[in-house]
């Protein structure tokens, strides 16, 4: 099948796929001619879909991509400068969470937002693990205690030291201050050898966690479970990653107890303008 097709009687022949295109493999010689491909474009197109999505016509049409399969955008839907700085000036690491857990089919939403999430290359390569129950979740946390209470002896950071005693001391107490007692735990994973796997990740679970505000749910990193699950044996043998893979991050994930009223302040933007 041909990398892409034009339908001739909606092409207008105006290069706007040509000039848009990333790898710049479409070429078009003058506006009284179609577009067409360089040679050997097939081992530099990534399948972004811009060439779709840009053309006002539709078109153009990537293979297994037209642009009926396409959505088109909605600008009525668009939130406005101001609304989404307030969203993300709004937004907070929640850390006590309800009960109540997120349906299945919220949490697919999100997953299905994040997988939009821009990637190196658009390899398109994260994957994730949704743990949907409390105490499974509550079970990762106490292997990851079970990791701190190991590297407590060979702790040289003095600060270190001090952070995981009390992580460890809250844990023995009945409070969990690894996952949160959050109802949801989800697991971004991408093959270690990638050129920016735990990039594409980050950024995956950054946009899950903007849009979970958006629906009302509260997220927060799991900075400690994230480290432990590449170190800790019992938690990687838990985890069942496919070989190859590493977790590049987590987010714990629920409805928050508490509302938040204010913005708090932060450090102004380090700047060095060149």
């Amino acid at each position: 099948m041909a990398l892409f097709s034009i339908d001739r009687d909606k092409c207008r022949s105006d290069g706007i796929c040509a000039a848009q295109c990333p790898a710049q493999i479409i070429v078009q010689a003058d506006r009284q001619s179609f577009p067409s491909l360089l040679n050997g474009a097939e081992e530099f197109c990534i399948r972004c879909g811009h060439c779709v999505a840009v053309c006002p016509h539709g078109a153009f049409s990537l293979s297994g991509m037209t642009p009926d399969e396409c959505p088109p955008v909605d600008p009525g839907l668009l939130p406005g400068a101001d609304a989404l700085k307030h969203l993300l000036l709004a937004r907070r690491s929640i850390r006590r969470y309800k009960k109540t857990p997120v349906s299945r089919k919220v949490l697919a939403e999100l997953l299905d937002v994040a997988r939009c999430a821009p990637t190196g290359s658009n390899k398109q390569q994260v994957h994730w693990i949704v743990y949907s129950q409390q105490e499974k979740v509550r079970r990762l946390a106490g292997m990851v205690v079970d990791f701190m209470k190991i590297m407590l002896p060979a702790a040289a950071d003095e600060a270190a030291l001090r952070r995981f005693r009390r992580i460890v001391d809250a844990w023995d107490e009945g409070q969990d201050r690894i996952t949160r007692d959050a109802p949801h735990l989800i697991i971004a994973h991408s093959p270690s050898d990638l050129s920016f796997p735990a990039a594409d990740c980050a950024i995956a679970l950054t946009y899950l966690e903007l849009y979970a505000c958006a629906r009302g749910l509260g997220t927060c990193w799991a900075g400690y479970f994230t480290a432990a699950a590449n170190l800790h044996e019992p938690l990687i043998r838990e985890l069942n990653l496919p070989a190859g893979r590493q977790c590049c991050g987590a987010v714990m994930l629920g409805y928050p107890l508490c509302r938040y009223y204010r913005i708090p302040a932060r450090n102004e933007a380090q700047i060095h303008w060149r």
